[in-house]
């Protein structure tokens, strides 16, 4: 059994390319013993993103903190705020954005342990 604060995790800055203004923290991981999943949290900074990507895995995401938007191939966005759930589904293009001037966007995201 593991119990952590968000508080007390490192976050990481998030180097991949596209990415910007985007730390991570790993709350629960397969370094702790989970068997399926791992919870990421992403902060994304204003006027950052995440990389546009695409993965052969599902994202399960909640919003803690702030407002953003979910972009998809299409070009369509989502609103997301405080509150908000979000499936990405395996192999969809997605990207998130901070779409606050002053304030972060925070979510989490659940994926298969292998990707954490």
């Amino acid at each position: 059994m593991k119990v952590i604060s968000l508080n007390d995790m490192k976050k990481m800055p998030v180097t991949m390319d596209g990415a910007e203004g985007v730390c991570k923290q790993l709350p629960l991981a397969a370094a702790d013993g989970s068997p399926v999943f791992s919870f990421r949290v992403f902060t994304i900074e204003p006027g950052g993103h995440t990389p546009y990507h695409s993965h052969p895995f599902e994202h399960l995401n909640y919003v803690i903190e702030g407002s953003g938007k979910l972009v998809q191939e299409s070009g369509e966005t989502y609103a997301l705020k405080k509150g908000d759930f979000a499936l990405v589904l395996p192999h969809e293009k997605h990207q998130y954005r901070n779409s606050s001037a002053s304030e972060p966007f925070i979510l989490i995201c659940a994926v298969p342990k292998e990707y954490e």
